[in-house]
């Protein structure tokens, strides 16, 4: 059972047994649904059975990721007591053709995985190999089922189903890396200094008018009242380099604090997107499950027709047989 079958989909029309419905194709049936004793199907696996065996585990995986975040108390509370993992993928699966169980789920997930890692470990040292010109290890597509085995890889694993497990799994890990990116934090502004107060001073005031010439004596008056001036000067260049520092400080602010409500806005409009994608999937898969359904219907009417219509011949021909035997014998 560790090797999915590459036998055709066997019928199952002789099972009669009430097949759950999954609504919206990604959520969990009825309690009611799943308390009819069921008949489950053994034997190997066909590739249409691991098909939606996969497909049931990658539903799965994105429900339970999005149940927390999208679900209220009550919800999640009537969920955690309510049926679990597995039993949700066996009635998926059951409900789409599958009449296995959650422990044949289960195990076959668990075979499935392992074939695939070994599957995968060997496709990538093929890979490396191609390059170097090697032909020791060729692609695992190109072995037969001997040289498999010889390889101690899986005889039957199927391309289809070795490309659908690589699906789920990267969307599982991309989902899961998603949901625990922390919200983005506006970052703080440091007081460290600012480049602006490098920037020149602003031009000094025109200097007053020459006074006039002192005596020869009184020499060192012009240097005091110059070195008064340049203080002055110094002070004021001061005051006007920390306003511009302060101003930029908050000019900066703003811009980060509109830079990252521009982000959120864009995370949010890609969340809505993504939910009207899924929504519309699922809608696509509630048409599909009921046409199935239809045609079920339509086929089993036209059995019973078929059926009636048998049954009014032969009661026909016992009558008209009957009625020749009573003329031979009033003869």
């Amino acid at each position: 059972m560790s090797d999915p079958s590459t036998l055709l989909p066997s019928s199952h029309h002789h099972h009669n047994h009430h097949v759950p419905l999954i609504q919206g194709g990604a959520t969990a049936p009825s309690s009611s649904s799943t308390t009819l004793a069921r008949e489950y199907r053994k034997g190997n696996w066909t590739i249409q059975e691991t098909l939606i065996l996969i497909t049931a585990k990658k539903l799965d995986d994105e429900r339970r990721l999005k149940t927390p975040a999208a679900c209220s108390t009550s919800t999640t509370t009537t969920r955690t007591s309510g049926e679990l993992r597995w039993k949700w993928v066996e009635n998926y699966c059951w409900s789409h053709g599958c009449l296995r169980s959650q422990n044949q789920c289960n195990d076959k997930w668990d075979n499935l995985l392992r074939d695939y890692k070994k599957v995968r470990d060997y496709e990538s040292k093929s890979n490396d190999n191609d390059n170097n010109n090697n032909k020791h290890f060729p692609s695992y597509w190109t072995l037969n089922k001997q040289q498999r085995k010889e390889q101690n890889l899986p005889s039957n694993m199927v391309f289809e189903v070795y490309q659908t497990i690589a699906d789920v799994l990267q969307r599982k890990q991309t989902q899961s890396q998603r949901q625990h990116q922390q919200p983005l934090a506006i970052p703080l502004v440091t007081s460290s200094p600012s480049p602006l107060q490098t920037l020149p001073p602003p031009p000094l005031p025109p200097p007053p008018p020459p006074p006039p010439p002192p005596p020869p004596v009184s020499s060192t008056t012009p240097v005091g009242s110059e070195r008064s001036e340049s203080s002055g000067t110094e002070h004021s260049e001061d005051d006007d380099d920390g306003s511009e520092s302060k101003r930029r400080k908050v000019k900066n602010l703003g811009s980060r604090i509109m830079q990252s409500a521009s982000v959120l806005a864009r995370a949010l409009r890609s969340c809505e997107e993504k939910k009207e994608k899924r929504h519309r999937e699922m809608i696509e898969l509630e048409q599909r499950r009921i046409q199935m359904e239809e045609a079920r219907n339509e086929v089993h009417r036209q059995g019973i027709a078929t059926l009636v219509a048998a049954v009014t011949n032969l009661s026909g021909a016992i009558e008209s047989l009957i009625n020749n035997s009573e003329r031979h014998g009033q003869r």
